[in-house]
């Protein structure tokens, strides 16, 4: 991997020209006290290192005579690395990491303006850490106070995000073999918990297997906080309570996937708790279903982002259009949106190193074209609320709707000739849904 992260950094090296980017990596979060969450890198600042510690800074110096790549990382410390682990320490940094100059974080506010003095702009994006935010703009004003005289030196901050993130939009092969093993191990993992799952059991058991294979296999663990939603709880869309005791007819929404080696998968399935869809949920997850079917196939080469989306929405509404739960004309209930009292999300969105992952969906009013290498996660969703008002002029749903929440989510890679569902291996035909 070391050859594509310096592949990828000589990337934007040359995008960059005679400016200078520097990266911070994510802090340490603490959960409580003096207790710590499990680290993870800053997204980007894995992409282009793949170095995997806190208190460090990356800079990217194209124009430097000597060094290109520079690292600021914390120094051996074999006191402190009893109590929190091992650290590269500077000459490792150098040696593992291909760095051209390392430096302990320490030195940073000394050594850094030599790397940002003859760079016409820096790349850097004013990102959550404020200290850090702060320290780069002192350093960015102190030299343009002596611009005047020297007339050298950066005259703006740029953000790295939209060269950087385009980047990150196509995947590499050594990235989709990463993801196709987070797919794989989600998708176990969900056709574990679909057997698993039935009347009587609690939604934190389904959690627990579902995450207990997730670490089996190898992975991190989960990319996001797991969803185990039964029955009404499904039209909660970021349900994570999963303290529910699950009943006979009865659907369960899981929405989970794993992270593994830092890219993650993202699966959705609904499906009878018990053995069989009652009539309303038959009806109901069909037209899910078919949304689906119909969006991922406009997942193609060529095809503007938003096409997928526009997609499931027609077929939603036309579906709710014969239920009875919408009434009106089908292009007019989209144009006004009538249906969002039962559909409030998009479509999809980008999956990567982030579930949410980096990249524009539109450029102005032009949506982003989509090509090879993109994935995108495609999951339409009906959710009929116990308590759901429905939009201007509409009915109210029949109480016989009320409660049901469906989603159904894949990973679909952009090939060039089509698509490629990375997750099809989770079943979602009813007959396959029910036992």
């Amino acid at each position: 991997m070391q050859a594509e992260y310096k592949a990828r950094r000589e990337q934007l090296m040359e995008k960059i020209g005679t400016g200078t980017a520097v990266f911070r990596s994510a802090p340490m979060a603490v959960m409580h006290n003096d207790v710590e969450y499990v680290f993870r890198q800053d997204s980007d600042f894995f992409y282009l290192t793949g170095f995997n510690e806190p208190e460090a800074v990356a800079v990217l110096a194209p124009h430097h005579e000597e060094h290109q790549f520079i690292l600021f990382v914390q120094p051996k410390d074999p006191e402190k690395e009893v109590w929190t682990g091992y650290r590269t320490g500077v000459e490792a940094a150098k040696e593992k990491y291909g760095a051209d100059e390392a430096y302990p974080i320490a030195e940073l506010d000394e050594k850094l303006p030599q790397y940002l003095i003859n760079a016409d702009r820096i790349y850097y994006h004013l990102g959550r850490d404020r200290d850090f935010n702060q320290t780069l703009l002192t350093h960015w004003q102190r030299l343009m106070m002596g611009y005047a005289k020297r007339g050298t030196g950066p005259i703006a901050i740029e953000s790295t995000n939209p060269i950087l993130h385009a980047m990150r939009l196509v995947k590499s092969p050594s990235e989709l073999e990463m993801m196709r093993k987070a797919a794989a191990i989600s998708v176990e993992a969900h056709n574990h918990a679909r057997h698993f799952a039935q009347p009587g059991r609690n939604e934190y058991e389904v959690q627990a297997e579902i995450e207990h294979l997730f670490r089996l296999r190898g992975a991190i663990g989960p990319a996001y906080p797991s969803i185990v939603a039964s029955g009404a709880n499904a039209c909660i869309l970021h349900y994570i309570e999963n303290n529910r005791q699950m009943q006979d007819n009865e659907l369960l929404l899981i929405d989970a996937g794993c992270a593994y080696g830092y890219y993650n998968a993202d699966i959705t399935r609904t499906f009878p708790v018990g053995k069989k869809f009652t009539p309303e949920q038959k009806a109901l997850y069909e037209i899910v279903l078919e949304a689906q079917l119909h969006a991922i196939a406009q997942v193609q080469p060529g095809n503007p982002y938003n096409l997928f989306h526009d997609t499931a929405v027609r077929v939603l509404v036309e579906g709710l259009v014969d239920l009875g739960i919408l009434k009106g004309e089908i292009d007019q209930l989209i144009e006004e949106e009538k249906y969002k009292p039962y559909y409030m999300h998009r479509t999809g969105h980008w999956l990567g190193l982030d579930v949410h992952d980096v990249g524009v969906y539109k450029h102005g009013e032009n949506w982003q074209t989509l090509q090879s290498g993109h994935i995108v996660t495609v999951e339409p969703g009906l959710y009929i609320g116990s308590n759901v008002k429905p939009a201007e002029e509409q009915p109210e749903p029949h109480e016989r709707w009320r409660g049901i929440g469906i989603r159904i989510e894949d990973d679909v890679l952009v090939t060039p000739e089509g698509q490629e569902v990375l997750t099809a291996g989770v079943p979602k035909s009813v007959e396959e849904m029910e036992r």
